[in-house]
């Protein structure tokens, strides 16, 4: 029951919310080897459900664990409503419902910024949403926000226009992957009668067409109160909230009801028995892939339970049947499966990803064996009660936080048509039997109604195409527009009922062990759930150019084998109780990131002793891993952004400075055991280490475990230190262009060097880059170069400020034709900053959208160990938490215009290009 990520198209913004209601990422799930350990959590429990005279439902939930509150707005509309010719109209309007009322006439993302409201919205195949996660105090003004939207947004041709412009470069956008290319193919094969088969975001031949007219009638059919659902979750008092409820959504009208003509052939599965030809894509690209489709039920089937746990018996982390089949035998570098489970009978999914020279053919064989063997056998009680742990052990720690309680309901009363869908379901998973897993496998993974198709890379030694340089001359002579005036916006805001107080964030414990390892602690006892965040001095900078990629093989082979337990035990160690353990390497650091039931957290801390005391690195898993590590470097290769960061990266720092190092085929070849083992010796010490807990547990006990278990791990000498020389920057325009074969989106990076984090023109910069691109909708980049001239579905810009400077950048994507249009534009807007500086209006506006945002992060227990841990490795107090609003507050407007002077230089930018070609002008021209 795992929502593909290409089924959710819409804004993707500097914040992006989980929008995964469903069984997660088994690999990040969690509980133990009994299959019963939700019934101590209720995901129910306390939602009351009212439905409106107009028919609204309305679903509250008070959850008082943070001073926060989410309002979606799920409507029943989706792809799957579309008529032939209307595809993405669904997606189109979605768009649409950001550009303003008849009584308020802005940008409504303008409008939830100033509310300090992290939202988003996504279209998929039976649903739209809306969401917003406030402080408290802002619950009434962002009802009164999406109710005026259900009603009276602005479907004009103005908008339109703009809007289409922006949904094509999304589109083009998602053309740049090989693997929703593949996708494509297979649904219109797998389902060429039905509306699923067709892509959610919509064609470009249809979305160029749609009329006014057209979009108007579809938002005044679907975007009534009975086909919608409000969803209320967080911290407020349901009673008093009912009542604004009915006044501001009671008001509105039932609209008409609609016949939609659907076609009966929409409603039934594939019935032909004839195995069909695969499907066969030979198109530019890196590496090869495969998907395989079946035909599923619908959602409320008796057998959706069964799928669930049959698709984690085969998919469901490294001691996966498909993963120990296809990936530990080496023949694929990846694999992955999941159910769609939807109103109308879905489909279950598998897709792989080839190793390096090995055949599709040959994996598609495997495959089938496998499915085989799944039908004609029963499975182990041990891979039932594992199966269904993770199932049941990741909705406790996908629910963590309220926007994402908030989902799941929203989500299980929209597609499955109870909000107590969940509790069903759960229930149901604890009985499934081993002949019922075999039975479904019987049913669904018929080889007759099997759709598969191959993409076979035609372009497979990953390198890219010519580049070139520009002068550094821009064609256009851009003006931008002046600045919003906040006070403009206010006019239209929704007034906040009362201030929150921000100042109650407890503060983690922190002490040191003996052997120099930092630990922070913060108790939290509302969820049974642990979340453990660390970081090693072990990352990619200690790497150097001829051994790129060394830090990342050493991180990613921790898991394979210590002096006790081989890869598959430490997989079924974490797996049998759904928790889970990761390392991966950044610039500055390993990361260490952990998820469990709380009752798990001696098997988690036990597990992470034991690898970084004791892994060995075996010769055979090196090899695996690093024929991993060569795919993703193709595909990095392949992808504008990948290979686009890279080279902007590269633009800026020496060949000497190790944030110019990365990885290639050679270096990845090139590194030994030997170099892992010395690497590992080296960087990973105790007194490099710092870990953050967050989550249900005694401190006392905590302390106890921890040195019992790492007791005993001890470094000798200091730890190695780089000192990395300061770098200066360009003294002219820099302009890179390069061309990827088979793209249609190109990507842009445009910036220089910048901060650290403890620079302190920081909080200054914060505020600036608010301003200036840290929202997609609501910032200078993007009113100008999206909102007004829809240029590019996405540009942002950032900080990078880590224990050492790094880039300011601004990333956008654009069609080969507005590239240069958007790049001139976005010079203009940074030399408009630098000359004419920042209004009062928007630099009070950027403080408080910083600060009403910040209590947000504080609500998901998961990013407050992160949060609590990058203070830490940063060298900040441990009060940082609690004191970042305050600072943020404190920077004065002289300090904006200093910063300003000293971060704003148009005249020494680096911008590279990455993608189809046509992106940079002839001098002259």
């Amino acid at each position: 029951m795992k929502l593909r990520s290409y089924m959710l198209v819409g804004f993707f913004l500097s914040l992006l919310l989980s929008i995964v209601p469903f069984s997660g990422n088994f690999t990040n799930a969690a509980t133990p080897t009994a299959a019963a350990p939700v019934s101590a959590v209720s995901f129910t429990q306390g939602v009351q459900k009212t439905v409106l005279d107009n028919g609204l439902t309305v679903l509250t939930k008070e959850v008082h664990t943070a001073p926060v509150v989410s309002v979606q707005v799920w409507y029943k509309v989706g792809s799957r409503n579309e008529v032939k010719g209307q595809n993405g109209i669904s997606h189109q309007l979605e768009h649409l419902m950001f550009k303003g009322t008849t009584d308020r006439p802005v940008q409504f993302g303008r409008l939830f910024s100033a509310l300090g409201s992290q939202f988003n919205a996504f279209t998929s195949y039976d649903e739209t949403a809306y969401f917003g996660t406030v402080q408290r105090d802002k619950l009434e003004a962002l009802l009164t926000l999406e109710a005026d939207r259900m009603e009276n947004s602005l479907v004009g041709s103005e908008q339109l226009t703009s809007e289409k412009r922006v949904v094509i470069s999304e589109l083009q956008g998602y053309e740049n992957s090989p693997g929703f290319r593949l996708n494509r193919a297979v649904m219109r094969d797998a389902f060429p009668s039905r509306a699923y088969g067709l892509p959610v975001g919509g064609t470009k031949a249809d979305v160029e067409k749609f009329t006014v007219e057209q979009v108007r009638n579809y938002y005044q059919t679907y975007y009534s109160p009975e086909n919608a659902t409000l969803v209320i979750t967080g911290d407020f008092a349901t009673e008093p909230v009912l009542k604004v409820v009915k006044e501001t959504y009671g008001k509105l009208p039932k609209r008409p009801k609609t016949v939609v003509a659907k076609n009966s052939a929409q409603v039934t599965a594939p019935t032909s028995v004839a195995k069909k030809a695969a499907i066969v894509l030979k198109q530019p690209g890196s590496a090869a892939l495969l998907q395989a489709v079946y035909p599923l039920t619908d959602i409320n089937h008796p057998d959706v339970p069964a799928i669930d746990v049959m698709d984690a018996i085969l998919t469901g982390g490294r001691s996966s049947r498909l993963y120990q089949a296809l990936v530990e035998s080496g023949l694929a570098s990846s694999v992955s499966g999941g159910a769609a489970e939807l109103i109308e009978p879905g489909w279950y999914e598998i897709n792989a990803t080839a190793a390096p020279g090995k055949e599709l053919g040959k994996i598609a064989q495997v495959l089938q064996e496998s499915l085989a063997k799944l039908q004609q056998q029963p499975v182990t009680t041990e891979e039932l009660n594992r199966a269904k742990t993770q199932l049941q052990a990741s909705y406790i720690l996908g629910n963590q936080d309220i926007t994402s309680q908030a989902t799941q309901l929203g989500y299980n009363q929209t597609v499955a048509g109870d909000y107590r869908f969940i509790e069903k379901y759960l229930a149901a998973i604890a009985k499934v039997t081993p002949a019922q897993v075999q039975e479904v496998a019987k049913t669904y993974l018929n080889p007759a109604k099997q759709t598969i198709g191959f993409f076979e890379p035609t372009q497979p030694d990953g390198k890219p195409g010519t580049s070139s340089a520009g002068s550094g001359r821009t064609v256009e002579n851009f003006s931008p527009g002046k600045p919003v005036d906040p006070a403009e916006l206010a006019k239209y805001l929704p007034p906040a009922t009362s201030a929150t107080d921000s100042g109650k964030q407890p503060l983690p414990e922190e002490f040191t062990l003996n052997n120099g390892l930092r630990v922070l602690l913060l108790s939290d006892r509302t969820l049974p759930t642990i979340n453990l965040s660390g970081q090693l001095d072990a990352g990619t900078e200690f790497d150097g150019n001829q051994k790129a990629g060394l830090a990342n093989l050493t991180a990613n082979n921790l898991m394979n084998g210590t002096q006790t337990k081989n890869a598959l035990d430490l997989a079924k160690t974490l797996e049998d109780r759904g928790a889970d353990l990761s390392f991966s390497a950044s610039r500055e650091g390993v990361n260490v990131s952990a998820q469990g039931l709380s009752a798990n957290l001696p098997i988690l801390i036990q597990t992470l002793a034991d690898v970084l005391e004791n892994a060995t690195f075996p010769a055979e898993q090196l090899e695996l891993s690093r024929q991993r590590a060569l795919t993703s470097l193709k595909v990095q290769l392949d992808d504008p952004r990948g290979l686009g960061r890279q080279l902007f990266q590269q633009a800026i720092y020496p060949e000497n400075h190790p944030f110019h190092s990365f990885p290639t085929a050679e270096s990845l070849k090139s590194i030994t055991r030997d170099d892992l083992l010395a690497f590992y010796q080296t960087h990973y010490r105790p007194d490099s280490t710092t870990i953050a807990l967050v989550g249900d547990f005694e401190p006392v006990k905590v302390k106890a475990l921890l040195n019992q278990q790492f007791g005993k791990w001890q470094a000798t000498g200091k730890p190695p230190v780089l000192k990395i020389a300061s770098v200066p920057l360009r003294q002219t325009l820099t302009r890179l262009n390069k061309l990827i074969p088979g793209k249609a989106e190109a990507v842009t990076y445009i910036g220089y060097n910048g901060i650290s984090r403890k620079d302190p023109r920081f909080y200054a910069a914060l505020v600036l880059n608010q301003i200036l691109g840290g929202d997609t909708l609501s910032s200078r980049l993007g009113t100008e170069v999206r909102d007004r001239q829809g240029l590019t579905y996405g540009i942002y810009s950032a900080f990078a400020a880590g224990i050492n400077p790094g880039p300011f950048l601004i990333q956008m994507q654009t069609a080969p034709g507005d590239t240069q249009k958007a790049i001139a534009s976005t010079l203009a807007l940074l030399k408009q900053l630098r000359e004419q500086g920042v209004t009062e209006g928007e630099f009070n506006s950027a403080k408080r959208s910083i600060t009403n945002s910040y209590p947000v992060d504080l609500a998901n227990p998961s990013d407050v160990s992160s949060i609590i841990l990058d203070n830490a490795v940063l060298g900040l107090s441990r009060s940082e938490i609690r004191d970042f609003p305050r600072r943020i507050q404190a920077v004065t407007m002289a300090e904006m215009q200093q910063a300003i002077e000293d971060l704003i230089k148009p005249e020494n930018l680096v911008i590279v290009t990455a993608g189809p070609g046509d992106t940079v002008p002839k001098i002259g021209s």
